[in-house]
């Protein structure tokens, strides 16, 4: 949940406030918690009095969910300043070339929940880079998607575009563009050969329609997630697109991409 009278966002959940005290304490404006966790966080309460920023514990636990404006807060709420999404430049898509990291580009990805859980897996698998779309349709960070990352918002970049074609020409011969769909021929199991020589730009697609025409148009590679099945044809018609990412992902770190 977002304060807009002080641009702040609600960070909750136990492992999410936890990663965010070990990563940067110091971008918590003010914190509160249960009776239950307070000795799990006396460290943090010490470093919020040295700095003299505001900490409470709370007698209600109803007070977490109006200030986090959800029920999975888990006994903690930090405060910290509105994320800003940074605009991808093309410095940063030359840094990505050279240093050999893949990126994530999310194709209107719609609910929190899996923006945070695409997260979480970029952070378990190495890969540093999402890209999100400014679009209406498309899910920026939110309170939901920090706690569903579970600390994973603190190891990964998430960056804006205005264009993703636009963004997908400019990587081409640079970075190997692949996306999902599922009358792909190609198995993600080749993304390490694939990707054998270049980076990788991934782009994952809406939750209902998959990627669009356009962006299929700019892609050098689709590709299908291989399903096991005894007549043949997939018990479900998809992953859910979180789930997806985590296989894609893995590919990619086993190249080392």
């Amino acid at each position: 949940m977002k304060n807009s009278k002080y641009d702040e966002l609600a960070v909750c959940g136990f492992a999410a406030v936890k990663t965010l005290e070990k990563a940067g304490w110091e971008r918590i404006t003010r914190l509160y918690f249960t009776h239950e966790l307070a000795p799990l966080f006396g460290g943090l309460c010490k470093k919020m009095a040295a700095a003299k920023k505001p900490y409470n514990q709370v007698k209600d636990p109803v007070e977490l969910e109006r200030l986090s404006g959800s029920v999975h807060h888990q006994g903690v709420v930090a405060m910290i300043e509105a994320p800003e999404i940074l605009p991808l430049t093309t410095s940063i898509t030359d840094s990505w070339i050279e240093n050999g990291e893949s990126a994530i580009l999310l194709d209107r990805v719609g609910n929190a929940n899996n923006l945070g859980a695409i997260v979480r897996s970029a952070a378990f698998f190495g890969i540093k880079n999402i890209v999100i779309p400014l679009d209406e349709a498309q899910s920026s960070i939110t309170t939901s998607s920090y706690r569903v990352a579970e600390g994973g918002m603190e190891f990964v970049n998430v960056y804006s575009i205005k264009s993703i074609p636009k963004l997908l020409g400019a990587m081409k011969g640079r970075m190997v563009r692949i996306g999902t769909a599922l009358d792909a021929k190609e198995s993600t199991r080749n993304i390490p050969a694939i990707c054998k020589d270049r980076p990788a730009i991934v782009v994952l697609g809406n939750e209902e329609h998959g990627i669009s025409d356009e962006v299929r148009k700019n892609v050098d590679h689709l590709v299908l997630i291989p399903f096991i099945s005894e007549n043949g044809e997939p018990q479900v018609d998809s992953l859910n697109v979180a789930q997806a990412a985590s296989i894609i992902m893995y590919e990619l770190s086993a190249n080392g991409k």
